[in-house]
């Protein structure tokens, strides 16, 4: 049985999509791979491109890749380095698009970097509305969790994390862009899912590595998580 061909960009060795020639040419695909999206899927990229042609959404892509210029700079010897943490990103994109209201939805691990954001925040002219995690204190039986599930022990209450009253926590306030900082793998897709105003990620939860989950991708030829790259069977669980 042949195998379907579908987009693999991650498997592709060169860069026909980002070429190195002069502006006013037109990029040639000819040596792209067969996998390749723009040979593959023409009409959706089309489809997808033709979404830029609204107003309000030309002017945020512009104005994200305006941020994106000015996170570089030029040095005399013709090098280009990076100069903006992703927090600076974050405020002066916020201001290029007049947003006077932020939201943001926490993870109760992470309070106390919540507690400081908020301040920088504040302190860069912005008005703050921060939910956290465990918002509604909600006992996790609700959603069927079982006794010996529980994080500290059968006996003990425990809080679910509700994303979704996060979301509409944040909806409700009618903030002009929400941030979500350190929400459990999961917890952060029903967040993105009920929020309908523009979302923006600040940092990920990564309990092992500081919140900094490519540490795991740069260790997997080591032996200590060379475990990530080995063939196994799915060990999921139900």
């Amino acid at each position: 049985m042949t195998k379907k061909i579908q987009p693999a960009c991650s498997r592709c060795t060169g860069k026909v999509c980002s070429p190195q020639i002069e502006t006013g040419k037109t990029p040639s695909f000819d040596e792209a791979p067969p996998f390749c999206p723009m040979k593959l899927m023409p009409e959706v990229i089309e489809k997808s491109l033709s979404e830029y042609e609204k107003p309000e959404v030309k002017e945020f892509a512009r104005l994200a890749s305006v941020q994106e210029f000015e996170c570089y700079e030029h040095l005399p010897e013709g090098e280009i380095r990076t100069k903006i943490p992703r927090v600076e990103e974050v405020i002066q994109f916020a201001h290029k698009c007049g947003y006077k209201s932020l939201g943001l939805a926490f993870c109760g691990g992470l309070a106390n970097e919540a507690r400081i954001l908020t301040d920088i925040l504040e302190n860069k002219g912005f008005n703050v509305v921060s939910v956290r995690c465990k918002v509604s204190a909600t006992p996790k039986e609700r959603i069927g969790i079982k006794p010996e599930e529980k994080i500290r022990g059968a006996d003990r209450f425990e809080s679910m994390c509700s994303p979704i009253t996060q979301a509409e926590i944040l909806n409700a306030s009618k903030v002009d862009m929400a941030i979500m900082m350190g929400l459990c793998v999961g917890h952060d897709t029903l967040f993105i899912k009920y929020c309908r105003i523009p979302v923006t990620v600040l940092a990920v939860k990564d309990r092992v590595f500081g919140h900094n989950p490519l540490a795991a991708i740069y260790l997997s030829n080591s032996i200590y998580y060379g475990r990530l790259l080995r063939n196994t069977k799915s060990t999921a669980t139900s």
